[in-house]
């Protein structure tokens, strides 16, 4: 139990995100998995923090962008987003939403008042909270699509939530559209699937855990960034490209600074490589920089009793084995 952060009695998550102490408020015992923060938003927050400054994710780039959060729980992932100056919809099922609710008032109140006084922070972006059930085809509409970005963290853990999840991305997406993805990685079918559906719809990059925060990372969860691929492209002209775009990639030495840190979900082996230039990580290399401050609380054991166990179990002494 000492290696866990989150655990039954904690009822908070405190975490610093582009000069602002975020304090996400949560509630580890109750029945509903939404309302526990889980370690890839906590990923994801921080990738965003380290690449705040140049590149895609910059507030440059950033700022005024519309972004809708699905299945956002306590809404740590959507208010990452807003500090970077995006005007941010926050969505869950209805029993998650005043728990959500407090968090987004709380947090963002102070964070306009922390930015006001630090002019170098850059301006906050509005968060909206909404109900949304996938597939509800009222509740998409109402959220106003399409969004510039769509993102999700820790959203999937079972095969039948997978299709309508898809679909609703779909349906809030435009041509031009990015999606992000957090994903802890705990049953082989479920990443499996996930692939399948993403690569019939998007074209996959998979950030390298180079690009991510070197304290706020873990070998089992991977970011993904994701863009919609042009309905009319056969099979056969996205492999022609996907070979293409490898060649170039080895000819160049590297990729363009628009798609900098990525790597095509096709090129993976096993849920954990890192591969096109970085080092391969085992486990070993993880130990000293692999996140410690949190791990699965009650909640989450609740959720891993009904998954199918990974292939490969990762523990180095500090991690619980699921």
């Amino acid at each position: 139990m000492m290696d866990r952060f989150n655990t039954p009695q904690t009822d908070a998550v405190e975490v610093d995100v582009l000069g602002h102490n975020l304090l996400i408020k949560q509630d580890p015992n109750s029945k509903h998995l939404g309302t526990t923060v889980w370690d890839s938003s906590l990923v994801f927050v921080k990738f965003l923090e380290r690449n705040s400054k140049k590149g895609e994710f910059s507030r440059a780039k950033l700022a005024g962008k519309r972004v809708i959060e699905l299945g956002a729980g306590c809404g740590l992932a959507g208010l990452g987003m807003a500090l970077l100056g995006c005007d941010v919809v926050v969505t869950d099922q209805i029993e998650v939403l005043p728990l959500l609710l407090r968090n987004v008032e709380r947090n963002l109140s102070r964070a306009k008042y922390t930015a006001s006084d630090c002019s170098y922070m850059g301006s906050i972006g509005k968060v909206d909270v909404a109900e949304l059930d996938w597939g509800n085809e009222t509740h998409i509409t109402a959220t106003g699509p399409p969004f510039d970005y769509i993102i999700g963290t820790d959203v999937v853990y079972k095969e039948q939530y997978l299709e309508p999840l898809i679909n609703t991305i779909l349906a809030l997406a435009g041509p031009k559209t990015t999606v992000m993805l957090g994903y802890e990685f705990r049953s082989s079918g479920v990443r499996e699937l996930l692939g399948q559906l993403c690569q019939k719809h998007f074209s996959v990059k998979r950030v390298l855990h180079s690009k991510m925060d070197p304290k706020y990372q873990h070998p089992d969860i991977d970011l993904f960034i994701m863009r919609v691929r042009d309905k009319s492209m056969k099979d056969e002209e996205h492999s022609e490209g996907v070979a293409q775009q490898r060649e170039d990639v080895n000819a160049s030495g590297g990729v363009d600074e628009e798609n900098a840190g990525e790597e095509d979900l096709c090129q993976l082996e096993t849920p954990n490589n890192c591969v096109q230039g970085e080092k391969v990580t085992t486990d070993s290399d993880t130990e000293d920089n692999a996140f410690t401050f949190r791990r699965m609380g009650s909640a989450a054991a609740r959720l891993l009793s009904d998954v199918e166990p990974p292939t490969v179990v990762r523990n180095q002494g500090f991690f619980p084995s699921h």
